[in-house]
């Protein structure tokens, strides 16, 4: 899209034509692309596309991702900073290419991750991140394009996003989703979840050891390029629903209400939980089945064989619980868009925040196996009345409501001021 040129132009500025992206806006910088540096994980790279969704520049963007070498023993070394992990696989590749040790150091150069959750953008290729390469991309292209927008997400994506920023500071603005564990100076602006900060509390000093909280991040409250959420941003808004809601009427208008909406995650590091909550969930979804008009169950790749196994055996014939194989087009932006009520397990963060930015009702199974910050992040919901506990008590057909929860627009405000207050604005 072409600017728009004022009647009568002002007259050039002494040595030079002024470039095409400053002649819209009076002298202002326009901001009309935008860099998202992933890290493959479905997860994280959608609050980056969330967050560009509300900012009007997801048809707009450029998907970069950090990807880690695989297989062998680099499943030993997640832990290491990722480009150190690429120089060290590559080191043992060239010495043990030919050796009885190969099969040890064995792996994958590139993941291929899917495109997938990109399709939607239009976008038909993923570039490998690579700093210089992104460098020369940004300034070369300013003259002509502007400046970027650069968004990432995930740990592995943060030295590539603070060293675009070091290295073309006058090209792009930098956001760094979830918090870094890094210099927060190193980024335009910081995107965390409040309970990023719960190791600074008085609950959470308590509960990490004195030697070991300088590990833990953040380690300072959150400064003025620090802005903080309830929850996990993502594509969810009002417009995709809307699209949802018209693609998946034929299939779920005509069920029975209520539609409740039963989303199944899996165990992680700090929501630790085996077969016997799906044993609790069987038996509470039989006892509100009555109150319920239709269930549509859904698991997510994290979800246990045994778990999916147990729901399947005791809910696959059943004349009111329709069950997703994983086959054909996910429904799961059409339940968000049609479900009455939802059920979902306490160990998925970005599953929770979709569902409560529905203002819906919201019922929670496993909170009370989640420690650390995600039970700080549970205690949030709790407290703002945006979720309850799932007991196999309630009437289903109850309806509750609450101001939902709107992340995005939130940080999409904030976005823009600092754009503002740098003589930039989005275009």
């Amino acid at each position: 899209m072409r600017p728009i040129r004022l009647p009568e132009p002002e007259p050039e500025p002494p040595g030079g034509a002024t470039p095409e992206i400053f002649a819209a806006g009076g002298g202002a910088a326009v901001v009309r692309r935008a860099v998202v540096i992933g890290n493959g994980c479905a997860g994280a790279e959608n609050q980056c596309f969330g967050l560009l969704r509300v900012l009007g520049l997801v048809d707009r963007l450029t998907l970069y991702r950090a990807i880690r070498p695989t297989g062998g023993i680099n499943k030993w070394l997640h832990f290491l900073p990722i480009s150190f992990h690429k120089t060290l696989d590559q080191f043992l590749r060239r010495v043990f290419s030919d050796t009885r040790f190969a099969t040890l150091v064995q792996g994958n150069k590139f993941v291929q991750y899917p495109v997938r959750n990109c399709q939607s953008f239009g976008l038909s290729s993923v570039l490998e991140a690579d700093t210089q390469k992104m460098v020369t991309m940004v300034r070369d292209t300013f003259e002509k394009e502007g400046p970027a927008l650069v968004v990432a997400c995930g740990r592995d994506t943060v030295s590539y996003a603070s060293s675009i920023r070091c290295l073309a500071p006058d090209n792009v603005f930098v956001i760094q989703m979830q918090h870094p564990r890094f210099h927060l100076d190193r980024f335009d602006l910081v995107v965390a979840p409040r309970h990023d900060y719960y190791a600074l509390t008085a609950k959470g000093k308590q509960e990490v050891p004195r030697l070991l909280r300088r590990w833990i991040t953040p380690q300072e409250p959150p400064g003025p390029n620090v802005v903080l959420t309830a929850g996990a941003l993502h594509q969810a808004d009002s417009a995709a629903l809307r699209c949802a809601a018209a693609d998946w009427h034929t299939e779920l208008a005509p069920l029975p209400k209520p539609l409740v909406v039963v989303n199944i995650g899996g165990p992680t590091r700090n929501c630790k939980y085996d077969v016997d909550l799906a044993k609790q969930l069987v038996s509470s979804l039989h006892n509100v089945l009555k109150t319920c008009g239709s269930v549509r169950i859904s698991f997510s790749r994290r979800t246990p064989q045994k778990v999916s196994d147990l729901i399947l055996k005791e809910f696959s014939t059943h004349p009111k619980i329709y069950i997703w194989d994983g086959e054909g087009p996910n429904p799961h932006l059409g339940h968000l868009a049609w479900a009455d009520a939802f059920i979902i397990t306490a160990d998925s963060i970005s599953m929770l925040s979709e569902a409560c930015s529905t203002g819906k009702p919201v019922y929670v199974i496993g909170a009370e196996h989640c420690r650390w910050k995600f039970a700080d992040f549970h205690n949030h919901l709790r407290e703002r009345r945006v979720v309850r506990p799932f007991t196999g008590l309630e009437d289903m057909s109850d309806s509750w409501s609450y101001p939902p929860l709107n992340d995005a627009a939130d940080v999409a405000a904030r976005v823009r001021e600092a754009l503002a207050q740098r003589g930039w604005r989005l275009g």
